[in-house]
Formats: structure tokens, sequence, C-alpha cells
């Protein structure tokens, strides 16, 4: 039986339709730009209404010391009073794809159905930017959100970060770094499917190499773009960290046609055994970003209804 035969029918639908126009996925684009443009189009090209709910706001902020600002984008529900809890919102694209723009509607929707202040971070990408520029620029805007808390109507002790993909490598990179750090105080984490381990060793990751979103080979590619020749630590890969203690309660989840099905599961007992509180959800049928490509399915209303849930009870 093929991978692609355990694919939830309802999510396979756009899968294969992209796979028709664009044979291979994105990763079969070898130039980078070419690549980006490709997904900043067929972003593009889905309509998403204004939310009338949520006011938005771009800002420079500082970056890393001695490093470029960097932009962040603000999100508040309209006619909120008082403080409301915060969501730091990190990208996701493999370390080399995406973009504050292209995630505008899923930090939109957390905001308006979480009740939250969300700070969405564009960060430096690799290959141009390699390790540690995401990271340390993920840390100087998580820096500069709790900060200047008061201003952003933030509640500094309800206070989580949100990734997907490589923004939910990102999200632990974060979290990691403000623990090591005595930086800013983390009440939740959400890293979704997140993209934690450069060694491509386990099962899972030999299983996905012909879905069409994010298989092997282009893993294998982003991780040395993402490393530049360089060792990776734990703040690239947080699958190498050797203690976890210390890091906020975590939810995470991800599908059993995704690559990183395996190391996010391990992951997650790691921090179970460890003592931080941990919700773990393995969605069948779920392949990387179904539910971003198919958001009427009924598997992806699901994954999108428990993960709010699961904000507005960490945040309440």
């Amino acid at each position: 039986m093929s991978r692609r035969d355990l694919i939830d029918p309802e999510c396979r639908v756009p899968l294969d339709a992209l796979l028709e126009v664009m044979p291979g996925g994105f990763n079969a684009i070898p130039d980078i730009v070419q690549r980006r443009t490709a997904v900043e189009g067929m972003l593009g090209a889905i309509e998403v209404p204004d939310n009338p709910n949520v006011a938005k706001e771009d800002r420079t902020v500082p970056g890393p010391a001695g490093e470029p600002d960097i932009t962040v984008r603000i999100y508040r529900p309209v006619g909120a009073s008082g403080t409301l809890p915060g969501v730091y919102y990190i990208h996701g694209g493999g370390m080399i794809l995406g973009s504050v723009e292209g995630e505008d509607p899923n930090a939109t929707m957390i905001c308006d159905q979480v009740g939250a202040v969300v700070v969405s971070v564009e960060y430096r990408l690799a290959p141009e930017h390699p390790h540690p520029a995401p990271v340390e620029d993920c840390y100087a805007g998580l820096v500069w959100m709790a900060k200047n808390a008061a201003e952003l109507g933030v509640d500094p002790h309800r206070l989580a970060i949100y990734g997907a993909s490589a923004g939910g490598g990102l999200t632990i990179g974060t979290a990691l770094l403000a623990r090591d750090r005595g930086g800013p105080a983390l009440s939740f984490m959400m890293p979704i499917y997140p993209m934690i381990d450069d060694r491509n060793e386990t099962p899972s990751s030999h299983e996905i190499t012909d879905i069409g979103i994010w298989d092997r080979a282009g893993n294998v590619e982003a991780w040395a773009w993402y490393l530049g020749g360089k060792q990776a630590d734990q703040y690239a890969a947080p699958a190498r960290a050797v203690d976890l203690s210390g890091l906020p309660p975590a939810f995470i989840d991800v599908g059993t046609v995704d690559l990183f099905r395996d190391e996010d599961i391990a992951f997650a007992q790691r921090l179970m055994q460890t003592g931080v509180p941990t919700d773990l959800h393995v969605n069948p049928g779920s392949y990387h970003a179904a539910e971003t490509f198919a958001p009427e399915a009924a598997l992806s209303r699901r994954i999108w209804a428990a993960r709010i849930d699961r904000l507005k009870r960490a945040l309440a």
C-alpha cells in the first residue's frame, strides 16, 4: 500500500489537484526564489474575506543585537477592552519559505476565536540567512512583545507561543532560548507538527517520499540550507536538546502521513517524561499542513477545533 492511500479522502482532493499542476510539489522547483514565488502565488490565489472583528497593524521593532530590525504584525480583537492574553505567532515554511502575509488568515482566526492579541513575526530565511538568524529574530520579537505588553494590552502572565512546521521548531527553539536566557515567561507553547530533527533517521522520515508536501528529499535539502554547513545545536534542532525541563506546558499535533510524525511523538514523550504537561494529538489520515490545503474537510475542522479549544483553556 502506498502512503498516499492512507490520506483522508477529503484532504486528498486539493493535494491531487496541486500535484496535477505542479508535479512533485513545491520542492520539485529547484530555484528557491522561484519556489517562494510559486508558494506565495498559490496562497495569494486563495480568497479570504477580511474579518471585521480583527484590527491589524504592522510595526518595525528591534532585531537581535547588531542585526537588522524585524517586522511584526499585531492583531487585536476589535472592541476588546482591558488586558487580553497574548499569542506570539511564528510562520512555517521549512526555514526557507513563508511569510507573515502568507499566514495572515490563520493568525487572524486565532485572534478572533481565542480573543487574544496576536503578534506575528517576519524572521529572516535560509539559505540567505542560516541558523541562528531565524531563531534569534523570533526571540527578539518575543522579547519586544513581552517588554511592550502594557502598550499592547497583553497580560504578561498569559503569553503563549504558536507555530507550525518550521514555525513549530522555532517555537520550541525560542522557548528554549527564553528558558536559558531568563527571558520572557511563557505560559504555554503550541508547536504544530514541528520540524525539530536534522538527522532524518526516524521511520516516518523514510516513509514520506512521494506525498508531494514536504517529502524526505525536500526536508533534507531544507535542513542543509538552514544549517549552512554547521552542526545543529538544540536551538536549531530541538530534538537534540538534552534537558527539556523548565519548558512551558505544550500542545503538539501531527498527522500519521507526515514526515515529522515520529520525531514529534518522541519529543512529546520526552516532554511528558520530564514532567512538562503535554497534549499530543496524532491525526489519522492527515499529511503535512492538510488543514491548510483542505480547510473545509471534516478532519481539518476537528484539528482546528482542538487547537482553538486548547489555546482558550491555556490562556483563560
